[in-house]
């Protein structure tokens, strides 16, 4: 409902200039989310209902783990001889220990015996290849709601579409997946570096807010301290290997087993938060949030997110505001590169070539020429850059 996708440049014979999508940062939002399960199961909610944001409103059972048992070896037999040995059949429920095969032995005598290594349900018993295949308990999918709101439709056996008034920010990138938690803010400024002496133990199970880049010492000591995740301006790309353990590269995140979820905001380095994000963030301390780190890059990108719900008691004038308003690229737009190899730099446009351009690659695209701050020239794709707002790039 919410993922950007490249736009054609707009015409015009006066001044050159583009299109281009930036991150949305609304203060007040109407937002739709589909929650789906990964295969077919239960809905438990009705078309109207409320729901929190950790309410499950759907729930499944994903087919349990594959033990494949080779008999024929086990019990030194032909795999055609298995099944005359089986004492169990298709279907039945089997405890760890429990008895499966048993040969005849020499005059009752001298009989082998093959008891289960695990718990399971009897799929197969084959007498080609000999083997039994037990399949592991079923394991639970739960889908939350994830924010709160209405249900405005009912996805039969799949999940529902909530709908919301809320606050909304996107990231440029993020790693760990959905979790929440209450907004804490760590810095006093959108300028300041998130280090770890700002982190203190009453930030457990909350959502830290930095200003620029967020240290590795820091997100370990929030880490530590059990805090649901971090959002700041930046982080700086050694920093996320250190903590990571490993090259992260830059395509899909969302699964990574950190036990918190950062997101920034602008991009790699020492970047400050914009100040309208920052002061949004601020204005909702205390309250609690929604944040997912899934990133998506390529074709189909998916932000990072904060969803904050809107005071009822307390109603802001509606707006959507897509941070780098209005979008138009002209000469000199501060921009940022949001894909690989120059992914999250920052810089202002040089020039716009009207016609496509052959790449590298081979392909033929529309292109700009980007002056990024240490004053190369770089020829990127349109669809590879987005405009923003409130940076000062020299």
């Amino acid at each position: 409902f919410d993922n950007s996708s490249p736009a054609e440049p707009r015409k015009t014979s006066k001044k050159a200039h583009s299109y281009t999508p930036g991150l949305e940062v609304s203060m007040h939002t109407t937002l739709k989310r589909r929650r789906i399960l990964p295969i077919t199961g239960n809905v438990l909610v009705n078309k109207g209902d409320i729901v929190e944001a950790k309410q499950i409103i759907a729930e499944t059972f994903m087919p349990g783990d594959i033990y494949p048992l080779n008999l024929a070896n086990q019990l030194s037999m032909p795999p055609a001889d298995v099944p005359e040995c089986v004492t169990v059949n298709i279907g039945d429920k089997i405890k760890d220990g429990d008895l499966l095969a048993e040969t005849k032995g020499i005059f009752g005598m001298f009989k082998s015996i093959y008891r289960s290594p695990s718990n399971g349900i009897v799929e197969t018993i084959s007498d080609v290849t000999g083997q039994i295949i037990l399949r592991g308990e079923p394991h639970p999918v739960n889908v939350l709601a994830f924010m709160p709101g209405k249900v405005i439709e009912v996805i039969k056996n799949q999940g529902v579409v909530i709908q919301s008034e809320v606050s909304f920010i996107q990231g440029i990138f993020g790693i760990g997946g959905e979790t929440f938690g209450e907004i804490v803010l760590a810095c006093d400024t959108p300028n300041e570096v998130l280090k770890p002496e700002l982190i203190n133990e009453k930030m457990k199970d909350s959502i830290i807010i930095g200003g620029a880049r967020m240290t590795s010492e820091a997100i370990q000591k929030a880490i530590e301290i059990g805090a649901a995740g971090i959002v700041s301006g930046g982080i700086d790309d050694q920093d996320l290997k250190e903590i990571l353990g490993y090259d992260l590269g830059v395509a899909i995140t969302g699964s990574e087993s950190l036990g918190i979820t950062l997101i920034i905001t602008e991009g790699f380095g020492d970047i400050s938060m914009p100040e309208r994000t920052f002061d949004l963030l601020k204005s909702s301390g205390g309250t609690e949030a929604s944040i997912n780190g899934a990133t998506q890059i390529r074709a189909g990108v998916i932000r990072p997110s904060i969803i904050i719900p809107v005071d009822k008691t307390n109603p802001i004038e509606k707006e959507i505001i897509i941070d780098h308003e209005s979008g138009i690229l002209e000469l000199g737009s501060p921009v940022r590169i949001i894909r690989e190899p120059n992914f999250g730099e920052i810089g202002k446009v040089h020039t716009l070539p009207s016609k496509p351009q052959k790449l590298e690659s081979g392909t033929k695209t529309r292109v700009l020429e980007v002056i990024v701050e240490n004053g190369d020239i770089l020829t990127i794709p349109r669809a590879n850059i987005e405009r923003i707002e409130g940076h000062d790039v020299k």
